[in-house]
């Protein structure tokens, strides 16, 4: 099912008894993150702030933080369903004669289903503040101690590119400096960058639109790894199965989701830069303070009793985990379609998605392992992986105990490690300075004799499989 707005998931999560309604004072200054915090790392339910001390505007929180929440937002039961439906959508079968290619019309109309549609009007565009707009309405969480401020953390940031037009949505994170001013914290590898980029060239401001809540899928497409030239809002009506709606903002030449909660319009001046941060991050430690360009808003249109989502990240198991694993799962088709040899990939947890890189394959060839290193370093995001290891197919990557058991076993660490020099993270705090650095390659393969290994390779312990059977038959007679 795809949900209309942000306020239609609430009630689906509520019916499921999945969203708890708060109604003592709370402040906004780190005491909501607390609560926040605890609730998705005991996997707890979504949070509704009803009483936020000092503001009339209900804060959503841990809208995503279970998996059973984040296939609801996107309308599946397994994320891995998302992943094939793409495959069929960019790999269709080649019909051989008419009656498959009259059974392939539906499919390829459907792709004209995901195209957003424009509307005239809008529950975004309920209330229009131009006069003196202010962001002072919204609860803005400050989430820990050492943060330079408050932050919006689940903005949708609309821009265009200066030169084709071409939309981008991304999810930035906007320090809050005062009631029309924000800084705009896109790294220099995110597609808002390189608008921005263009801009700067040219000398103009440049034109920014914020949407502020939205139905789930929308929200989560703003955070995928899509390439350059895929629309984050044509991903959005893919998940969604409906086409996203659209209107036109009241003072810039961009179009945002017709039933967001609030969106925030205004420009990035080429020349204005402010101190932004620092920031506790997805990393668990402090992104530090640095240089970004300004937002400054101009106008405020929203509805007239809006939600104000957030989300908070840190030291892992954080919300962000659920959107990364989907990610995961939905992407990892489209990896396979680029390396086919890949059989499973699992970004853990404790990996922030780009330290820590597993990947099982159909070994093929001897050095096949250093090809699929190299082949993930080139690949979209992936190329910020710090550590990609490679397995054998059989292995369960998805295991942390049998992947630290092969990597203890399988792995020589001189023969079996490659490093190479390249892009980072803007957030990884390790390398010598910023945005390059190392990253290394581990090949926990089984090695074989074409690849210069001339001892024997040991077989696995395992049981015979009669006997294992027998066992089962037999367990409660044993007395268990």
């Amino acid at each position: 099912m795809a949900f209309r707005d942000l306020r239609e998931f609430l009630s689906a999560l509520e019916a499921r008894g999945e969203l708890k309604r708060i109604q003592a004072p709370v402040s906004a200054v780190l005491e909501a993150a607390e609560i926040a915090d605890r609730a998705v790392k005991s996997g707890g339910p979504a949070l509704l702030f009803e009483n936020v001390q000092g503001h009339t505007v209900p804060l959503a929180m841990n809208l995503f933080g279970t998996m059973g929440r984040m296939c609801l937002a996107l309308g599946v039961s397994s994320l891995d369903e998302i992943g094939e439906r793409m495959v069929e959508v960019i790999e269709p079968e080649i019909p051989t004669n008419l009656i498959e290619k009259l059974k392939m019309l539906p499919k390829l109309a459907r792709l004209a289903d995901y195209i957003p549609k424009t509307v005239s009007s809008a529950p975004c565009q309920e209330v229009v503040e131009t006069e003196r707009p202010s962001l002072s309405f919204l609860p803005v969480v400050k989430t820990w101690p050492g943060d330079g401020g408050p932050f919006l953390t689940l903005p949708l940031v609309f821009t265009k590119d200066p030169k084709t037009g071409r939309r981008n949505v991304g999810m930035y994170r906007m320090h809050v400096y005062d009631e029309t001013t924000t800084g705009m914290h896109w790294h220099i590898h995110k597609g808002g960058a390189q608008h921005y980029r263009g801009f700067r060239r040219k000398r103009e401001r440049m034109p920014v639109a914020v949407a502020l809540g939205g139905d789930p899928a929308t929200i989560y497409a703003a955070s995928a790894p899509l390439p350059e030239d895929v629309d984050e809002m044509v991903f959005a009506g893919f998940l969604r199965k409906q086409p996203v709606e659209l209107v036109r903002c009241r003072t810039v030449d961009i179009e945002v989701p017709a039933h967001a909660e609030v969106i925030l319009e205004g420009y990035v001046d080429p020349d204005d830069l402010r101190t932004e941060g620092p920031f506790g991050d997805h990393t668990g430690y402090y992104s530090l303070a640095d240089e970004y360009p300004v937002f400054r808003v101009t106008c405020v249109t929203r509805r007239r009793n809006p939600v104000y989502p957030a989300t908070i990240v840190g030291k892992p198991p954080m919300e962000d985990v659920y959107l990364g694993k989907a990610t995961e799962r939905i992407f990892l088709p489209l990896l396979r379609k680029i390396v086919p040899e890949v059989v499973d990939m699992n970004l853990p947890i404790e990996g922030i998605f780009h330290n820590v890189a597993l990947f099982s394959i159909d070994k093929r060839y001897p050095g096949h392992a250093r090809k699929v290193m190299s082949a993930v370093w080139g690949l979209g995001l992936l190329m910020f992986s710090k550590f990609v290891v490679v397995f054998d197919a059989d292995v369960n990557i998805q295991d942390p105990s049998e992947v630290l058991w092969r990597i203890g076993n399988n792995v020589d660490p001189r023969r079996d490690t490659m490093i190479v020099d390249g892009p980072v993270d803007a957030l990884e705090h390790a390398s010598p300075i910023p945005h390059v650095g190392a990253k290394m390659g581990i090949d926990a393969t089984r090695k074989w004799a074409s690849e210069g290994f001339a001892r024997e390779w040991p077989e696995d312990i395992r049981m015979d499989e009669t006997i294992v059977d027998l066992v089962t038959r037999r367990w409660k007679e044993y007395g268990f």
